[in-house]
């Protein structure tokens, strides 16, 4: 068996509308891992159509599942996507020479965010979405936190240049879809603050977060550009620690 370069990895969550055009655009990596979680669909019947190197497991944690599968792959580099998103021509054969020659661990990719039909470039941040995110790392050199929703990261490696070419993210379809997004993280944000034994300090505390998040969508960010969209990525975002405090305080579970 040749040398491994580059794995490309995604872990998926009945995805059977969405997996088979993602991986379609993965066939420029030496290999394909995917990670069925929970799957009650077709998504493995769609993933043996591009790769034998297919996983089925039960993670309660994200963290724990996007660990296991950086494990399993075998390349030297690893490029981490979601069924949601979509890689161009363009970024692979960017990824492909990166990897090829860089002498750094790892590099940011930049992502172009989609609601239905529209790009919406302006304003993502603040924990209801990325403008990049650290996808592109050597075997090794990354390592995700215990957590539900957002894990935190630890490094070992040195940072690299971010890509050029964009990522296409087809975040949501509506905003219907951004609302029940808002409450699936806060819910698993909630969660992870309970198991830590804190609510994400006071009340107050994230009352005034709401407001400083806001700005920083849509003003620093530019998510004014956006119009009414920009308006609610900011809203989101300020609105997500207040909900997940308050969600953590008043609900059981």
């Amino acid at each position: 068996m040749s040398k491994i370069l580059l794995s490309a990895l995604i872990s998926v969550h009945n995805e059977e509308c969405q997996l088979a055009e993602c991986l379609e655009r993965l066939k420029f990596a030496d290999e394909i891992v995917v990670l069925l979680d929970k799957c009650t669909d077709k998504s493995k019947d769609i993933a043996e159509k591009f790769t034998d190197q297919i996983h089925i497991g039960d993670w309660a944690l994200e963290g724990d599942r996007r660990n296991a599968g950086i494990e399993y792959c075998n390349g030297q580099w690893v490029f981490e996507i979601d069924a949601d998103e979509r890689v161009s021509k363009a970024l692979a054969g960017e990824i492909i020479k990166t990897v090829e020659i860089t002498s750094f661990d790892w590099h940011e990719v930049l992502v172009d965010n989609y609601i239905g039909g529209r790009l919406v470039r302006w304003g993502w941040g603040a924990s209801f979405g990325k403008a990049a995110y650290p996808g592109l790392f050597r075997k090794g050199t990354k390592l995700w936190g215990a957590q539900r929703v957002h894990p935190s990261l630890k490094w070992s490696g040195k940072k690299g240049p971010m890509l050029s070419n964009r990522l296409e993210h087809y975040v949501d379809e509506s905003i219907s879809d951004m609302l029940r997004r808002l409450d699936n993280y806060s819910t698993a944000r909630a969660k992870d603050l309970r198991d830590a034994g804190e609510t994400w300090g006071s009340t107050a505390s994230n009352v005034r977060r709401l407001f400083s998040r806001f700005f920083k969508c849509y003003v620093s960010r530019k998510g004014y550009r956006e119009g009414g969209y920009g308006l609610l990525i900011a809203l989101f975002a300020g609105l997500y620690p207040l909900i997940s405090h308050l969600k953590a305080k008043l609900e059981d579970d």
